[in-house]
């Protein structure tokens, strides 16, 4: 039994301590256990807490029997998540799998009896093969190319479309892979015979064929109905149609279905995924009793008002839209207050991945755990620029989709020797054996103070460390205590679910890659239009699903949040970038553009004027300038400075101070370039220093002050 279930003083059933702590909707939700439930769940309102204790107390009461219950998610990590948490709850036995990973086990157990033979193999990549399908058709591919039509086929499969049907179905899809849609169509089946004739089946097939044999052999579609006679489906939102016939025909017109989702949270369409299934949830079941959670336990005032405040120039219609179904649910926090959100502007994107990097080191001295801090992107390209201001400043990080936490050869060294010493008795706490076993590997309790690979492998062990203090706080009191073997088998299981623990760096992750995470501090970053919606969204439908993405990303944030965007792509380059759309009435000094909620943008009256694009010819002989930083100064390198010595010297001595003090480098305050601009305008006020490239709002309410005295004093003398 574990700490959350242990007898307490007072004579409540078991029952009732299973609800006690869960809020007034968390505990309809838990207690409402039959019939057709749906359960609009925002960001942060307790969703898988308020479901996992619907199970327990179902089971507890006797209404469950947990063989016959099936919980399915749709990510391994959730699913793990999910039974860590069951078993807390003393209902270990509870299947909590994803929908890929439950029709596999069914495949597998009835492939024999409805098919014959033995099963194909498991294509774990399509590369190779769509590879391999373009060189019969002798169509031209590259890596980039085979991408992409991976993801179409994919898209067409879960959509429940053949080679045949594809044509008619996907006529707004563009051409992916650079191939007209009838060339797609047309590898799409030599992907197929390609299959056939390695005898392997994909992911998709895996449903395909599960749902082919439930419709056409009564007798396995009977046997797995009497297995499961209870359904929960967490995230519901990203149903596609393939999953939604999956769940169908498990169900088989019974109606003991609960199902969790927000629409708000739809950010997977690309793949398949729908929100139409949630939506029309009243429709298709008439008796449905319909729960919102809307109380954020997560993030703070100011982070759910932004939240909130994005959705709502977001104009949703759809079938359930009388009923109030389709409309986005208002947060309301529950935290206590916490800081404003922060908006940063900056001149290009190196100077904003500087300037996230520097406050991000300002909050890890200031006691915010850097594994607490997250960095989000739109576009995994975005990323190698705060994988450098990071590494410049010995911040440690992660990236998130990159290496497998369980696939580093430091873990899979340290489980094989957890593993051994699992074997003999030992009479030391758990913790500490762990420690002393992941020490022969180079573990220490305090970390190394080199970067690179030396830190990254001290982080995995670390890692591997704290998850063992975190297991033994959460069941060490259960009967049998948590021994070693204990934790030996909860690694095997995360490493096959890929539930890896918190590794301690700043993570760097796409927005797509953080739903169903959080962290105490979180950097979106790059939002400006192009990038925020991206520039393909060309659609009302598809900026929309941007508005959802930038609102998941928000959410992320339990209490510190910052927006920041650049006007340039690069130092010295044109500031023809313009904030987000969807920033419009959020930030300051700005309001709701006329076009802010559709695909495109209407002029905003109250944006502020920007600075004048760098030269890009010389003022001194008036030659085309070829650099960035030649921009920056407005002079081509042969044409000699007109800036006193004196001055330039000044300004790089405070600048080095300044760089010292804020523990950053030189270049981070002020580039050379920008020191040259400087010293040759001779600005006189802050707005005329405001007026010279390289010197955005955030530098020059850091700097300016300082940078004018010095050149006053510099007249002076």
């Amino acid at each position: 039994m574990t700490e959350e279930l242990a007898p307490v003083l007072d004579e409540r059933t078991l029952e009732e301590r299973i609800l006690a702590g869960l809020d007034d909707e968390q505990r309809t939700v838990a207690t409402t256990l039959t019939g057709p439930v749906c359960v609009l769940a925002g960001a942060g309102t307790g969703k898988t807490r308020a479901i996992t204790h619907r199970i327990a107390y179902g089971v507890h009461s006797g209404v469950y029997n947990p063989q016959r219950l099936l919980a399915v998610t749709f990510t391994a990590r959730a699913a793990a998540q999910m039974r860590a948490r069951l078993r807390d709850l003393g209902v270990g036995s509870v299947q909590a799998r994803t929908f890929h990973a439950a029709a596999l086990r069914q495949l597998q157990f009835f492939w024999p009896q409805a098919v014959g033979g033995v099963i194909p193999g498991l294509l774990d990549h399509k590369a190779q093969l769509i590879a391999e399908a373009a060189r019969r058709l002798r169509l031209a591919s590259d890596r980039a190319s085979i991408r992409d039509l991976a993801a179409e086929i994919e898209w067409a499969k879960v959509s429940m479309l053949t080679p045949e049907t594809y044509l008619t179905h996907a006529q707004d899809r563009g051409e992916p892979g650079g191939l007209d849609r009838t060339a797609v169509g047309r590898l799409f089946q030599a992907y197929e015979d390609v299959k056939t004739d390695r005898n392997v089946i994909d992911f998709e097939d895996v449903l395909l064929i599960t749902v082919g044999i439930l419709q056409e052999d009564p007798r396995v579609a009977a046997t797995v109905r009497e297995q499961y006679r209870h359904f929960v489906v967490d995230e519901y939102q990203d149903v596609s149609p393939l999953q939604q016939r999956m769940l169908d025909l498990w169900l088989g017109g019974r109606e003991d279905l609960c199902v969790v989702g927000d629409a708000s949270q739809t950010i997977y369409s690309f793949t398949g995924a729908t929100s139409r299934h949630l939506l029309d949830f009243p429709a298709r079941y008439p008796k449905a009793q319909l729960v919102k959670l809307v109380k954020d336990y997560r993030s703070t005032p100011q982070v759910v008002q932004l939240a909130n405040s994005l959705l709502a120039a977001r104009r949703s219609a759809g079938p359930a839209a009388d009923a109030g179904w389709s409309a986005p649910l208002h947060l309301v926090a529950q935290r206590a207050a916490g800081p404003v959100p922060e908006f940063v502007e900056c001149s290009d994107d190196e100077a904003e991945a500087a300037a996230v990097a520097v406050r991000i080191k300002a909050l890890v001295r200031n006691g915010t755990p850097a594994s607490e801090i997250a960095v989000l992107f739109r576009t995994n390209g975005q990323s190698q620029a705060y994988e450098q201001a990071l590494a410049s400043l010995g911040v440690g990080y992660q990236l998130r989709g990159g290496e497998r936490f369980f696939a580093r050869k430091e873990v899979r060294d340290g489980i094989l020797q957890l593993r051994a010493a699992s074997r003999a008795t030992a009479g030391e706490p758990v913790g500490q054996l762990v420690r002393d076993v992941l020490a022969t590997l180079g573990y220490t309790d305090d970390p190394p103070q080199s970067g690179g690979a030396v830190r990254e492998r001290w982080e995995s062990l670390a890692a591997l460390v704290a998850l063992s203090d975190e297991l033994v706080a959460s069941r060490g009191s259960a009967e049998g205590g948590f021994s070693l073997a204990d934790f030996v088998l909860e690694l095997q299981e995360r490493s096959v679910a890929q539930h890896a623990p918190t590794v301690q760096g700043v993570t760097l992750a796409s927005l797509h890659s953080a739903k169903g995470l959080e962290w105490d501090a979180v950097f979106l970053v790059g939002l400006s239009e192009g990038l925020m919606p991206i520039s393909f969204a060309d659609t009302a439908e598809s900026v929309d699903e941007e508005r959802r993405l930038l609102y998941v990303g928000i959410t992320r944030a339990r209490e510190f949040l910052g927006l920041s965007w650049s006007t340039a792509r690069t130092p010295g380059g044109r500031a023809n970038r313009k904030p987000s759309r969807f920033l419009d009435g959020l930030r300051p000094n700005s309001a709701r553009s006329p076009g802010s909620s559709g695909t495109g943008s209407a002029p905003n009256p109250t944006r502020k004027t920007r600075k004048e694009a760098a030269p890009s010819t010389c003022r001194v002989c008036g030659k085309m300038l070829s650099s960035g930083a030649e921009r920056k100064v407005g002079r081509c390198g042969d044409c000699p400075p007109s800036y006193e010595e004196a001055t330039f010297d000044a300004l790089r001595q405070w600048r080095l101070q300044e760089s010292k003090r804020a523990e950053v480098p030189a270049f981070v305050v002020f580039t050379d370039a920008t020191l040259v601009a400087i010293a040759e305008a001779r600005p006189q006020s802050t707005a005329e220093l405001s007026g010279l490239p390289g010197v955005g709002p955030a530098k020059l309410e850091r700097y300016g002050e300082a940078v004018l005295e010095i050149l006053t004093m510099d007249s002076a003398s």
